[in-house]
């Protein structure tokens, strides 16, 4: 298994991308609530190969099995398993890189680590398909949250360098947020969203890829949700997202860009609002001190181009000990972007509802 994360709700992930099923097991759901399982298929079709032009070719359904946690519908206390099966697999065409790595992938440093014994077969666990069962965590959790009227939703912000419109930091909607959730590509400016594809596409004829942003919110959060140090809520969101095997960095709020500026310009002056204290800017996005602020808590990810490209590449031959050229086989897809937007809001539902439970408990 993969190794647990959360202190209230625990989760594992278990399989690998060609093995007979992946699949998670999560444990600590408050029992009595119920699943809409058509919603949490809905949900993990954004996600799921091979559902447009952008996509792998390899076709699962990605159908959820569950195997326990649930009674009559709703969550009976026992730890809830469910798995998905793998259908559509080709491990011939991963023959080649247990001796010669892929550049940009897990494969040489699963060599050192596993001695040769790892499945390289579609990645084996450090394949992105590793994320539908984080996905399977997130959509079930991401119902619990919608009745404490919490939301999270996400889009892409940027591929290619070609940028969507960014959320407003004060006052997206879930208006906003459930628009995003009915869109094959999940961008604010269609127009913006149009030359995105035409660059996935772009890249894709000539054998390459890209990466890009995805900006991710949460509203409806109360105050108060964290702790300082090792359990700030940027922490536990950051540990989360980490498990997605695309992303490689992540910032909160302004981030990086609200480094070039002066206290002056980035600090956020409180303002009463109906009894309730607001920010009248939100370049905190929504945590001061590991601890939700009320405000709308806003991040913003970065995914790395596919390293599985269609190009020659240059890697080594473990056996030969020598310098040779990988030509890759298989599906892949010109741009993980896309389908990373429902793993991202996963993991920040998963980090916010742990922490949540956390804060439940201390009130």
């Amino acid at each position: 298994m993969s190794s647990c994360y959360g202190k209230n709700i625990k989760i594992s992930i278990f399989g690998q991308s060609h093995s007979a099923a992946i699949g998670v097991v999560i444990d600590g759901l408050p029992a009595g609530h119920a699943v809409d399982m058509e919603k949490l298929e809905a949900f993990m079709l954004r996600r799921a190969p091979g559902t447009n032009e952008f996509s792998t070719s390899r076709h699962e359904s990605d159908k959820v099995e569950v195997l326990s946690g649930l009674k009559n519908g709703l969550l009976c206390g026992a730890p809830f398993a469910a798995i998905i099966r793998n259908t559509d697999v080709r491990s011939d065409d991963y023959a080649e890189i247990v001796d010669t790595p892929r550049p940009g992938h897990a494969d040489f440093t699963a060599q050192i680590k596993f001695g040769g014994y790892q499945d390289a077969s579609g990645g084996g666990h450090f394949s992105g398909r590793m994320t539908a069962p984080l996905c399977i965590a997130g959509g079930i959790i991401m119902q619990l949250l919608a009745k404490e009227n919490i939301m999270i939703g996400a889009h892409i912000a940027e591929i290619a360098g070609i940028k969507d419109s960014n959320f407003d930091p004060v006052t997206i909607s879930s208006a906003d947020l459930a628009a995003l959730y009915k869109c094959s590509f999940a961008a604010n400016d269609t127009s913006a969203g149009d030359a995105m594809k035409k660059a996935i596409a772009d890249a894709l004829s000539v054998g390459d890829s890209v990466g890009g942003i995805i900006e991710c919110a949460a509203i409806g959060l109360p105050a108060g949700v964290g702790d300082h140090m090792f359990d700030g809520m940027e922490n536990r969101i950051a540990l989360a997202v980490f498990a997605i095997p695309a992303v490689k960095g992540i910032e909160f709020g302004s981030g990086f860009s609200g480094s070039k500026l002066c206290g002056s310009e980035n600090n956020d002056a409180f303002t009463f609002s109906s009894s309730t204290v607001k920010t009248v800017t939100n370049n905190h996005g929504g945590i001061l001190g590991g601890i939700t602020s009320g405000m709308p808590l806003l991040f913003r990810v970065a995914i790395k181009p596919t390293p599985s490209i269609a190009q020659k590449q240059h890697t080594i031959s473990f056996s030969q000990e020598c310098d040779t050229i990988l030509k890759i086989k298989g599906r892949h897809d010109p741009c993980i972007v896309p389908r990373a937007v429902p793993c991202v809001e996963s993991a920040a539902a998963i980090a916010i509802y742990d922490a949540l439970l956390d804060f439940k408990k201390y009130r």
